[in-house]
């Protein structure tokens, strides 16, 4: 019944502003999801750091493995923050959105037309260009599109190259930034590490080198799947 009465009549307003803001509802509980697992992710690596620094200390002879572990986990932690940073924009730019839409639909309300708003355009183009968002967000723009609330269709995602562009070759000086936050706070909440009796630390310093490159796998597969 909704499909013939869109072919012979104008969509209505209404239900144009109901699925507009639906929408926007489901991008946003999207990026809350992410900078949850984001959230938990970091507190994760930031175990990690402590108990390889730990480690070091109570096994001189691993300090060097713990060392380079350490800035390998810190360089993690700089991604997650980036893509914390990232989807926190996203949020605010999406909240934008919806506040420009439904005024847009309030003065259509009042003065009978609609007018383009470049405003609106330019965040959309923004967030539909993240590969979190593309699939509701090329759906909102078709629905701006017909409201007259945007003039044209935006781009195509940008890849994930482009996303972390610059996160393969972390400056150091952030990377130091980060291992002084960590390692010099005297004891961070929840990452409280009792020391093992001193029998039983070989074994255990040897069962941490053979998790690393599993941690460190599963972390950056968790990265990823954010991004998907």
């Amino acid at each position: 019944m909704e499909t013939i009465k869109a072919v012979f009549w104008k969509p209505d307003p209404q239900a144009q502003v109901r699925k507009c803001n639906r929408l926007i509802r489901e991008n946003t509980r999207k990026l809350e999801r992410d900078m949850f697992q984001l959230k938990n992710l970091e507190s994760k690596t930031r175990q990690y750091i402590i108990q390889a620094s730990k480690r070091a200390q109570r096994n001189p002879s691993q300090a060097k493995q713990a060392a380079a572990e350490t800035r390998t986990f810190a360089r993690e932690m700089v991604r997650i923050r980036k893509q914390s940073s990232r989807l926190a924009t996203s949020k605010a730019q999406l909240q934008s959105v919806q506040m420009q839409v439904n005024e847009a639909f309030s003065v259509r309300k009042i003065e009978g037309s609609i007018r383009a708003s470049t405003g609106i355009m330019k965040d959309v183009n923004t967030l539909i260009r993240l590969p979190e968002l593309t699939g509701t967000m090329r759906e909102l723009s078709q629905e701006l599109m017909k409201a007259g609330i945007i003039e044209e269709m935006v781009g195509d995602s940008l890849p994930d190259d482009a996303l972390v562009e610059g996160e393969d070759e972390e400056a150091e000086a952030e990377v130091d930034k980060v291992l002084g936050e960590i390692l010099k706070t005297p004891e961070v909440p929840g990452t409280k590490i009792d020391a093992e009796p001193s029998s039983q630390e070989p074994a255990e310093s040897e069962a941490d080198i053979e998790d690393q490159e599993a941690t460190l796998a599963q972390m950056r597969g968790r990265l990823e799947a954010l991004k998907s």
